[in-house]
């Protein structure tokens, strides 16, 4: 994931801003880390450069 992605990305469930927090980096691009709302708090993983903004009860339905 590239990070100006965070200019365009926000919470799908109150659509405000959403901060990076322990990311880890391959060169320029995101690989992992976490997406944290500004506004409920709610937090959206990033894995192998994706990030998951499923809300949480959908994300804990879909197959891995």
């Amino acid at each position: 994931m590239n990070e100006s992605l965070l200019e365009i990305l926000c919470c799908p469930l109150d659509k405000d801003d959403l901060e990076l927090e322990d990311a880890e980096y391959d060169d320029d691009e995101i690989i992992s880390g976490s997406l944290v709302c500004t506004g409920c708090g709610e937090s959206y993983p990033i894995e192998d450069g994706i990030p998951n903004l499923l809300p949480p009860d959908m994300r804990e339905q879909s197959p891995a």
